[in-house]
């Protein structure tokens, strides 16, 4: 068969007041083109698991084409749920000429019924254990509608991706998946705690055979791991750093703020080739109260915030703050807060988003319970994290919106933004020297 693995990654901002100035304030969506440039890994993953008498090619579409790549025997489709109209139009067109289409990922898995009116089957969960069936159903021609495996994966079973399938000079990073999950339950995370909440890790042999994979069509690589937390276990962590040292590759991830309690840790971690962690803080006040469904984590979390921040960055890792905008608790005056708050932290780098309700999530099922969810259920394609999609509690849209749009200015203006980069490079300088003296 011959079988294209198609991505559509682009991410959008459909609020035109914010496309505006985000085209003119350096930082705005910097992540979100990261973001929309990586490629797919769980297709990449799914074609490592190919066997090789199948034709394989990947495909980034940050857009819809006007002529359709192929022609290809079957497509297995993946993308965001802010595209997802995009991946079901770009689905019933391939059906139209014949093509099998196989649809999955994180959306498809939260709104399956949704999905399956546009593919041919649909898988729901983590793939790994179910697309060897797939192939087989669709080559004797008795392919199901659904596939689902309701057991957690087993990582240290995890093939290796195909990376050779890329344009390499295409990315500015890739992606390799060290563990998969999240001890913590927050309401409005749609990672996939949501396909399967077990938190697992993959073998320390394994995320070293990718990465010299990599290496061996990128010499010096940027790597982001593909991790909803990184630095959850302990052991693992210590020993990923280890294997890391004296590799020659820099990297970012996502974690939380608990890898600032681990000194031997962090070390590790600049000497590994860590760029950035990226870290959500979310609030800095009362606003995480009740965030995190199983032990209120993330509440606890905030009198080490300043602390932490400053812990990470004094071994000369830059961290990304990620804030949301639009809790529960928030008011007007939670704007000029926050900006005073970003202000002392000295964070490298911020990301502001607005809480987006998105679908299967606790807090998508409590605002529609509440009403408070303001377009159809499948007006997916505002899900951006940057748009207004639900009546806040303590004050109108257009004051969200309008304090959004102010504080965004103010953090992403040319002047703040040279600020927050040189006091960081100011206070590594002073630190090398410290230690050289």
């Amino acid at each position: 068969m011959k079988i294209g693995f198609i991505a559509l990654s682009g991410v959008r901002v459909v609020d035109k007041e914010l496309q505006d100035i985000g085209l003119n304030l350096p930082g705005f969506v910097e992540r979100s083109k990261v973001i929309a440039s990586l490629p797919s890994l769980g297709l990449l993953t799914l074609a490592g698991l190919t066997p090789e008498h199948h034709h394989m090619e990947y495909i980034d579409m940050p857009q819809l084409p006007e002529i359709l790549p192929g022609p290809f025997d079957v497509v297995a489709i993946s993308s965001f749920t802010a595209m997802i109209k995009d991946a079901y139009h770009l689905a019933d067109r391939y059906r139209a000429l014949g093509t099998r289409v196989i649809l999955g990922g994180l959306h498809v898995a939260l709104c399956p019924d949704e999905a399956a009116h546009h593919a041919d089957a649909i898988v729901v969960g983590e793939a790994e254990s179910v697309w060897g069936q797939v192939l087989d159903d669709l080559e004797q021609g008795c392919l199901k509608p659904r596939y689902h495996d309701p057991r957690p994966y087993d990582l240290a079973q995890a093939p290796m991706p195909r990376f050779e399938l890329l344009d390499i000079k295409r990315y500015n990073r890739l992606t390799v998946q060290t563990s998969r999950g999240c001890p913590w339950h927050c309401e409005f995370c749609a990672s996939s705690i949501r396909l399967q909440p077990r938190y697992r890790t993959k073998p320390v042999d394994k995320i070293m055979a990718e990465i010299h994979k990599i290496k061996q069509l990128w010499a010096r690589p940027f790597i982001e791991f593909a991790d909803d937390n990184t630095f959850v276990h302990q052991k693992h962590s210590h020993e990923l750093m280890d294997a890391l040292i004296g590799e020659n590759v820099r990297w970012f991830t996502e974690t939380d703020i608990s890898v600032a309690n681990d000194p031997l840790l962090l070390k590790k971690m600049a000497q590994a080739g860590c760029a950035q962690v990226l870290i959500g803080f979310e609030d800095p006040d009362i606003g995480t109260s009740g965030m995190e469904l199983k032990m209120d984590w993330k509440a606890k979390q905030r009198p080490h915030y300043l602390e932490a921040i400053s812990r990470i960055q004094d071994q000369g890792i830059t961290v990304n703050g990620c804030f949301v905008i639009g809790l529960d608790s928030h008011t007007p005056e939670t704007f000029e807060r926050l900006w005073q708050f970003i202000q002392e932290s000295k964070l490298y780098e911020i990301q502001l988003t607005i809480l987006t309700p998105f679908p299967g999530t606790p807090l998508f099922e409590r605002l529609k319970q509440d009403n408070r969810l303001l377009m159809p259920l499948d007006s997916w394609e505002k899900r951006t994290l940057f748009d207004i999609t639900f009546e806040p509690l303590n004050m109108s849209v257009d004051t969200l919106h309008k304090g959004f749009l102010t504080l965004a200015a103010k953090v992403y203006s040319s002047e703040f933004t040279a600020k927050r980069r040189n006091q960081f490079m100011r206070r590594k300088a002073n630190l090398r020297k410290c230690i050289i003296s």
